[in-house]
Order: structure tokens, then sequence, then C-alpha cells
């Protein structure tokens, strides 16, 4: 798998570099230059949290590893409620009791749980028109219903058993719950709530860049114990490089599955544009937001499930995974496709249901 995809990213940067140096007549190196463009927003959004992430968890383990151990579950487990590349790597590693299960919190459960946590739903909510809202939240809960799938699948590719996976994610149900509980009963707060838990983990991660730069320039260690800056900036120019590949390949593979996606679409009763929308998302969900307007419903819910599990896979994710742990990609590609389809099937057949009961009312 690892060498497939490495082999799959060189093929896409070659593609890219070529099309770039003949003018960027396909498109190819433009995509190929967006993803150098990624550096700058990829490094604000996670090297001052990787800075602070020894720190955190020094501070956090004195709270969370009781609370862990008393219900049998690995303190690392609490990287997870952060986005794989936004401190939640480091802090399952920081905080992990077991190696295999700091990487799996860190690297899988992160990338889907954390990601959807304090990233896909505080920044979908605010991009996506009032109107939508609900149709994307409806999907968000249809996401976070087929997560297990994912989890455990992605668990078990990682050296877990089956009732490791169950038993390890235990607290992370209960908070996927809350959420459902919550998106269901008090949607409106629960945007402010995720709106106000984006702004302060901005804020951190600033602060984090901040120091970390001051140390850099200056010498001077105003936390002690955080991790050097050039540390966290090696781990975004591996992301970016492999951004340079992922972005290129998935153009072409949205190109050669356009005709396939319109029949399809036809067939699940559903506009082409919400399944290039699950395509996009693959890479990042910021497209689809912005495609949401032209979605029908069945499309719009089924792209927020979608989006639980699949986002930003074949770009800052397995980028980020490549960089830091090589061996955790199988479990990271498995986890994030069979939760994201597995989601995707649930919403297509939740929708379509629910569009025969209406017609034959």
């Amino acid at each position: 798998m690892n060498q497939f995809m490495t082999a799959l990213m060189a093929a896409g940067v070659v593609l890219g570099g070529i099309d770039r140096i003949f003018g960027n007549r396909s498109g190819y190196g433009e995509k190929f230059e967006e993803g150098f463009r990624l550096l700058g927003p990829t490094a604000l959004s996670m090297v001052g949290m990787i800075c602070l992430a020894p720190v955190l968890a020094d501070v956090l383990g004195r709270v969370i590893v009781p609370f862990y151990r008393a219900v049998g579950v690995d303190p690392g487990m609490f990287g997870s409620l952060l986005a794989i590349d936004m401190g939640g790597y480091q802090l399952a590693k920081e905080l992990a009791v077991e190696t295999k299960i700091g990487s799996y919190a860190g690297i899988v459960v992160s990338a889907v749980f954390g990601c959807t946590l304090v990233f896909t739903i505080p920044v979908g909510m605010g991009m996506i028109e009032k109107k939508d809202r609900g149709c994307f939240a409806k999907g968000i809960m249809l996401g976070l219903a087929a997560m297990p799938v994912g989890l455990v699948f992605g668990g078990l590719l990682a050296g877990l058993s089956w009732s490791e996976c169950l038993h390890q994610n235990l607290p992370v149900f209960g908070a996927a719950f809350l959420l459902l509980l919550g998106l269901r009963k008090i949607p409106d707060k629960m945007v402010k709530g995720f709106c106000a838990l984006a702004a302060g983990i901005r804020i951190l991660i600033t602060a984090g860049l901040v120091l970390g730069a001051v140390e850099f320039l200056c010498g001077i260690n105003p936390v002690p114990g955080m991790a050097p800056i050039e540390e966290a900036m090696e781990v975004v120019a591996s992301i970016g490089i492999v951004m340079l590949g992922s972005l290129p390949a998935a153009e072409l593979l949205r190109r050669v599955l356009e005709r396939p996606f319109a029949a399809l679409g036809e067939r699940l009763g559903m506009r082409s544009v919400s399944l290039t929308g699950m395509l996009l998302g693959f890479v990042s969900p910021m497209p689809v937001f912005a495609l949401y307007r032209d979605m029908d419903e069945k499309g719009k819910v089924a792209a927020g499930a979608f989006l639980v599990s699949g986002a930003s896979l074949l770009a800052a994710h397995m980028g980020f995974t490549l960089g830091t742990e090589p061996p955790m990609l199988a479990a990271l590609f498995c986890g994030k496709v069979c939760g994201a389809f597995a989601a995707a099937a649930l919403a297509f057949w939740l929708e379509g249901r629910r569009a025969r009961v209406k017609d034959g009312e």
C-alpha cells in the first residue's frame, strides 16, 4: 500500500510538473502550484499546536490520564479529539501508554472524529448557506452514526483487535452521541459552540507559533518543554511534497470519473455534482461547501455524511501520515474510505426510503 501510494503521488508530481513547464495547458500544473501554495495555510493551522503538544500533554495528562485509566482506555485516545494535523497526532503520542494505540488514535481516529469536531463542522456551518445547514447537520449525524465502521476497520489494520477497537473508542463514541443529540435538539447553539471552539483552537495555535518563532529567533524559551519549531516545519514540508502530487492525481481521477458519476447520479436519483463533491471531499472539504448550493437535498445530506470520515484523505491527511508514520497509511486509508462509503450508503438508503414514503403519502 505504502509503495503504491508513494508511486501514485510521484506520478502526480511528474504530471503536474510537466504541465506547468508547458504553461499549465491542461490544468494539472495549476493543481501542482496549488499544492505548494497550501504550505502557508497548512503551517498556520498546525505548527503552533505541534510546538505546544508536549506542554499540553504534560498539563492535560494530570487530569486525563487518571480518568482514562479508570475506564480502561489508553490516555492517548484523548488526542483524537483534535484533528490529525492540528495537534491530535502529537497529543495522542505524548499521552499514550501503548505505542500502537497512540498511533491509532493520532492517525486514524484524529483524521475522522477529531477533524469533524474541530474543522468540518465549524467551517462547514460557517460557509454553507443557512437554508442548507439542516441538510448538512443531518448528513453529519449520519456520518457519525456510520463512523464506527471506519474506526474498526482502521483499527484492525493498525494492529488492534475488534474488542480493542470498540473499547478504546468508548470516549469517542460517547462524545459522538452527545454531538448527535446536540445537533438534533439545539442545532443553532451547537453551531455557536463549534465556532467558539474553533476560535479558541485558533488562538492556541497562534500562541504556539509565536512562542516557537521567538525561541528560534532569540533562543528564549518562555514555555519549557515545547517542541522546536524546526521539527514542526519539517512535518509541514513533507505534507506539502505529497500535495504536489496528490492534487494533480485527484484532478485526473475527477476527470476520468466525470461521466460515470453523471450516469451513477441518474441511477441514484441525484445530481452528478453531489458525487463530484464527495470525490473532491477526499482532497478538501472546502470545495464541497462551495458546491452545496448546486446540490439537491439528497446530495447535500449524503455529502455531509461522506465528509465525516472522508475529508482531506488524499491531501493533508495522507501527506501528514507519510511524513510522520508511513506504516499507518493503510490503516488511515482503509478507515477513512470504509467510513465514508458506509456513511454515504446509509444516507442514500435513508433518503431514498424517506422519498418513497413521501411519494406513497
